[in-house]
C-alpha cells in the first residue's frame, strides 16, 4: 500500500462554533478515558451531536494527557463495506507516508506500536466516526485492533452500538431546555433575524419542544426564519399530517454533511439501515402518541414510566392478528415479520439504530417516537395504504379498541387485588394515548368508544391523578355532544355521562352547572312529572334513578346541603352499581359513603360504616382502596372516637398517596390532620390545668403550619376549598382553635412560614409524616452559614478545581475532567494553595466549607480508578 503526507486525513476536526451543553456526558467520556476504557461508543439518531461530542471530548482528554488522536471519517465509505474498505480508510487517517507493499491491517499495527513505545505517554485514542453503515465490518475490525494492541482506546459514534463485549455506551441525548434554547438563538443570529424579548423566547423554546430539543432539527429550524416568522414556523409544528417539519428545504449546500441537509435526510438514513420487518412496525408505531427522551432534563433526573407504551400494547395493535376477532382485512406488508412473538425483537434492534425510545425504569420497559421521528413514520404509513385499505385509519381503529377495552377492564376492578395498583399506574402511564384515543374517536366519527374511555377515567379517578378536572369535563362533553343526537332522547350511556360531568362540576365548586345537568338528567330518566318536580325533596327515596345520577346527586347533597342524607343516596347507588356488575363504581360509592358518615353521620354510623369499608378494602389487598378507607376512617375517628388512632391512620394512608403522586387524594389527608390535631387540643382543653397549657401551643404550631402549606397545595391544585362544604367547615373550625391556642399574630407568622413550603416538592405531605421540619423546608432557610475567610478569595473555577483536588484528583485527571492543560490546572493548583495559605494540595479539605464537603464525598468516589491520571 502506498499513502502519502498529503493523502492523511485523519485530523481532529476543528471545534464546532455552536457547542453547547453536553457537560454530563462530556465528565462521562472523560471520565471512562481516564479509567482506560477500551472501546466508548456514543449512540443516538442522526444529526444528535454525536461527532461534535467527541471531538469536544477526545480533544480536551488529548490536551490534558498529550495522547495522540487519530480521527476516521467512515461516512465516506459506501454502505455494508467489508472489512478492508474499513482497515484502508483507518490507515489512510492514521499512516502519515508509506511506499511499502504492506496490507493496510500490517501499517495499522506497526504505527500504533511504534507510537505507543515512544515517549512516556502510551494512550492512543483512535475515533471511528460513523460506523452505523458499516457495522458489522467495523465491529471485526475494531474487535482485532484491541485484541492486539492493549494501549490503544477506540472511540467510536454511530446509530447503534458496535457490540464488542467490554463497550461503553454513551447516549447522546436531545440538550436540555435551556441549552436547546440557546443554540436556536445562536443559528437565528446567522439568519439576521435574532430572537428578542419575552415572547419571542417563549415561542422559540416551544419549537425547540416540538422539534424534541434536537440539535440539527434546531438549526434547521432557525435557517427557515430567513423566509417565515417565528410564529408562522410554530405553527407548522402540528405532529399531524400536515406538518411542515419533513418539507423543510434543505439547509446549507456546503460545510454540512449531505445526510443531514433536512430531517428526512436524516431518518432516511437510518430508516433504509432496517429491514422490511423493522419498517412496518416503526410506521405502525406512529399510531401511538409522541413520547418525549425523560433523559433530557437540566438535571438528568427525567426517567418516567408515564412516557410511551409497554410492549402489550404494541403487539396487539401494531401486529396482524385481529384483537377483536376475525373479519379484519389483511394488511400491506403482513408476510413482513411482525406476528406478536417477534416484535419484541424488532423493538430492540429499532432502539439500537435509534429509531424508537426505551423509557427504562428498575421494573418497565416503554417505548415511544418523538415527534419528529412519529411525523415520517405518519408519512410512510401513509405510503403502504392501498385502494382497499387505508393504514393510518386502521391502525386509529385497532388503538381505539385497544385503550377503551384496558381502560373499562381498570375501571372496573380497581377495587381488587389481581393488580389494582397496576391497574391506576397502568391508566397513568398511558394518559396520552388515552387521550390520543379519544381524540381519534371524534375524527373518525366513533365519539361514542370515546365516551366510554371518558367514563371510564371518571370511574378510575382518574382526573384527580393526572390530567385535570376542567381537561376531563371537556373531553367528556365534547364526546357526549358528538354522540348525542339533540333531537332524541339520551341514551342510557349518554346519561351517565351528563352525571359525570355534573360530578367533577361538583368537585370544582360549580354548583350551578351542576344542578342544571342534574335536572336534565332527572328529567330524561323520569316519566312522573310530579317526581321530576319535587325530586330533590325525597332523598330517602328510591324512585328508579340510574346509579350513575344518583352517586352524583349524592355528592350534591354532601357538597352544597350538607345534608347526612347523602349517606342512604351513596348507599343505594353502591347497590345499583353492584347489581349491574360494577364493581369499581360500588367501591367508589362506599367510599364517599363512608366520608359522608364520618362528615354527617351520627357517631354510631360513622364508625360503623367506616370500620366496615376499612375491612373490605383491607380484604380486598388493594394499597389504594385501602388508603382511602384509612382516611375515610381517620374522618370518622376524629369526629367520634380517638383522634390519637386517626392520624397514625393518616400517616399510613399520606404514605401510600405520597409515594403514588397522589397529590389530590395526600391534599385531603392533610387537611384531615389538622382536624385530628384540632381535637386533641379540644379535649385536652377540658383536662389542662390553665398552666400546662403551654402543652398544647406545639400541635397548634403544626396545625398552623400545616393550614399554610395545604393552602399553597390547594392552590397548586386550582382547588377552592370554600365551595366543599363539610370539608370547608372542618377545616376553619381547627385553623380557629388554632389561632386562639397561639393568638393572632403568632398564628399568621407560623402559617405563613407554612406557606413557603413547595408542594412540588412534597414538602407539605413530608411535613404532616413527620420527616421534614419546618425550620428547613423553604430554600431561604436551607442556607447554612456561608463559606468565609480564604475560601472566598477562590475564584469559582478555583473553587472548583480546590473541590476535586480535596477528593484526591491528581492535576492531569483534573485537567481531562476539565478539558483543560495540566500546565493550566498546576497554575491554578499553585494559586489555590497560595490563596489559601497552603504548602500540599492534601491540606485543601482543611478549607473546605461544610456546605461542600458533601460534594467532595461524592467526587472522591468519582475519582478514576485505574491508571495514573
Amino acid at each position: 500500500m502506498t499513502i502519502r503526507r498529503r493523502d492523511r486525513v485523519g485530523g481532529l476536526p476543528a471545534t464546532a462554533a455552536n457547542f453547547v451543553g453536553r457537560a454530563g456526558e462530556l465528565e462521562k467520556i472523560s471520565l471512562l478515558l481516564l479509567e482506560q476504557a477500551r472501546l466508548v461508543t456514543l449512540t443516538g439518531p442522526g444529526g444528535i451531536g454525536k461527532t461534535r461530542l467527541a471531538v469536544e471530548a477526545v480533544r480536551g482528554f488529548s490536551r490534558a494527557k498529550s495522547a495522540p488522536v487519530y480521527w476516521v471519517r467512515l461516512a465516506r465509505l459506501a454502505r455494508d463495506s467489508d472489512t478492508a474498505a474499513v482497515e484502508e480508510e483507518i490507515a489512510r487517517s492514521v499512516v502519515e507516508t508509506d511506499f511499502s507493499g504492506r496490507s493496510a491491517w500490517e501499517l495499522l499495527i506497526d504505527t500504533f506500536t511504534r507510537v505507543s513505545t515512544a515517549g512516556r505517554q502510551r494512550r492512543i485514542l483512535l475515533v471511528l466516526d460513523n460506523c452505523e453503515h458499516v457495522l458489522v465490518s467495523a465491529a471485526v475490525v475494531i474487535s482485532r485492533l484491541l485484541d492486539a494492541l492493549p494501549e490503544l482506546t477506540v472511540v467510536t459514534t454511530s446509530r447503534e452500538p458496535i457490540g464488542w463485549v467490554d463497550e461503553h455506551l454513551i447516549a447522546v441525548q436531545p440538550l436540555a431546555p435551556r441549552h436547546a434554547v440557546a443554540l436556536f438563538r445562536q443559528q437565528a443570529e446567522l439568519t439576521g433575524h435574532p430572537i428578542t424579548g419575552r415572547e419571542q423566547m417563549t415561542t422559540a423554546a416551544e419549537i425547540c419542544r416540538r422539534v424534541d430539543n434536537h440539535p440539527l432539527y434546531i438549526q434547521l429550524a432557525a435557517a427557515r426564519l430567513r423566509h417565515q416568522p417565528l410564529v408562522v414556523l410554530l405553527r407548522g409544528l402540528t405532529g399531524r399530517a400536515d406538518d411542515a417539519r419533513l418539507r423543510w428545504s434543505h439547509g446549507p449546500r456546503f460545510g454540512a454533511d449531505a445526510r443531514h441537509r433536512g430531517v428526512s435526510d436524516v431518518i432516511t438514513w437510518s430508516y433504509e439501515l432496517c429491514t422490511e420487518e423493522e419498517r412496518v412496525l416503526f410506521d405502525r408505531m406512529s399510531v401511538f402518541a409522541a413520547g418525549y427522551d425523560t433523559d433530557a432534563d437540566e438535571d438528568g433526573s427525567g426517567a418516567s414510566v408515564e412516557v410511551g407504551v409497554d410492549l402489550e400494547a404494541i403487539e396487539v395493535v401494531c401486529g396482524d392478528g385481529d384483537p377483536s376477532g376475525p373479519g379484519e382485512p389483511a394488511s400491506p406488508g403482513s408476510d413482513a415479520r411482525s406476528a406478536v412473538e417477534e416484535i419484541e425483537e424488532l423493538l430492540e434492534s429499532l432502539v439500537d439504530h435509534s429509531l424508537v425510545t426505551a423509557h427504562i425504569t428498575p421494573t418497565t420497559v416503554r417505548y415511544s417516537l418523538v415527534e419528529t421521528l412519529r411525523v415520517y413514520a405518519q408519512q410512510r404509513l401513509r405510503e403502504r395504504s392501498s385502494a382497499e385499505i387505508d393504514e393510518p385509519a386502521r391502525l386509529a381503529q385497532r388503538h381505539l379498541r385497544y385503550y377503551r377495552d384496558k381502560i373499562a377492564y381498570a375501571a372496573a376492578h380497581w377495587f381488587h387485588s389481581d393488580g389494582q395498583h397496576g391497574h391506576v399506574s397502568w391508566a397513568r402511564s398511558a394518559w396520552a394515548d388515552t387521550l390520543t384515543a379519544i381524540e381519534n374517536s371524534l375524527a373518525d366519527g366513533r365519539a361514542d368508544i370515546g365516551l366510554e374511555i371518558c367514563l371510564g377515567l371518571i370511574s378510575l379517578r382518574m382526573p384527580f391523578i393526572r390530567g385535570s378536572l376542567r381537561e376531563m369535563r371537556q373531553w367528556t362533553q365534547r364526546c357526549l355532544d358528538a354522540a348525542r343526537a339533540p333531537t332524541t332522547k339520551p341514551t342510557e350511556r349518554q346519561i351517565e355521562a351528563m352525571a359525570a360531568i355534573a360530578w367533577l362540576a361538583l368537585t370544582q365548586g360549580d354548583h350551578e352547572y351542576a344542578a342544571r345537568v342534574l335536572d336534565d338528567c332527572v328529567a330524561a330518566c323520569l316519566a312522573d312529572e310530579t317526581e321530576r318536580q319535587n325530586w330533590r325533596q325525597m332523598p330517602e327515596r328510591d324512585i328508579g334513578l340510574p346509579a350513575a345520577v344518583e352517586f352524583t346527586w349524592a355528592m350534591e347533597l354532601l357538597f352544597v346541603r350538607r345534608d347526612a342524607r347523602a349517606i342512604t343516596v351513596f348507599t343505594r347507588a353502591r347497590a345499583a352499581f353492584d347489581a349491574a356488575g360494577n364493581a369499581g363504581s360500588a367501591a367508589l360509592s362506599e367510599l364517599y359513603a363512608a366520608m359522608a358518615a364520618g362528615l354527617l353521620g351520627t357517631g354510631q354510623q360513622a364508625l360503623e360504616l367506616t370500620e366496615r369499608f376499612l375491612e373490605s378494602a383491607r380484604a380486598s389487598a388493594a394499597p389504594r382502596a385501602e388508603s382511602w378507607a384509612e382516611h375515610a376512617r381517620a374522618i370518622a375517628l376524629t369526629k367520634h372516637g380517638d383522634p390519637g388512632e386517626a392520624m397514625r391512620l393518616e400517616r399510613s394512608s399520606l404514605a401510600y398517596k405520597f409515594a403514588s403522586g397522589d397529590l389530590w387524594g395526600a391534599m385531603w389527608v392533610v387537611e384531615c390532620r389538622t382536624w385530628s390535631l384540632a381535637r386533641v387540643i379540644a379535649d385536652a382543653l377540658t383536662t389542662l390545668e390553665v398552666s400546662d397549657r403551654d402543652r398544647l401551643v406545639a400541635p397548634a404550631i403544626e396545625i398552623a403550619h400545616l393550614a399554610g402549606g395545604v393552602e399553597a397545595l390547594r392552590t397548586k391544585l386550582g382547588v377552592d376549598i370554600g365551595k366543599l362544604g363539610p370539608y370547608a367547615d372542618e377545616s376553619a373550625k381547627a385553623v380557629e382553635v388554632a389561632r386562639r391556642i397561639l393568638g393572632p399574630d403568632r398564628f399568621i407568622e407560623a402559617k405563613a412560614r407554612g406557606a413557603r413550603l413547595r408542594p412540588e416538592d412534597g414538602d407539605v405531605q413530608r411535613l404532616a409524616l413527620g420527616t421534614l421540619v419546618i425550620e428547613a423546608a423553604p430554600r431561604e432557610k436551607i442556607r447554612e452559614a456561608e463559606p468565609t475567610g480564604d475560601w472566598l478569595q477562590l475564584t469559582a473555577t478555583e473553587q472548583q478545581v480546590a473541590t476535586l483536588a480535596a477528593a484526591g484528583w491528581t492535576n492531569p485527571a483534573i485537567a481531562a475532567r476539565r478539558g483543560s492543560s495540566v500546565r493550566t490546572v498546576d497554575a491554578q493548583v499553585a494559586s489555590i494553595l497560595q490563596k489559601l495559605v497552603l504548602t500540599t494540595r492534601e491540606d485543601i479539605i482543611e478549607k473546605v466549607p461544610r456546605s461542600v464537603i458533601s460534594i467532595v464525598g461524592i467526587e472522591a468516589a468519582r475519582r478514576p480508578r485505574r491508571g495514573k491520571g
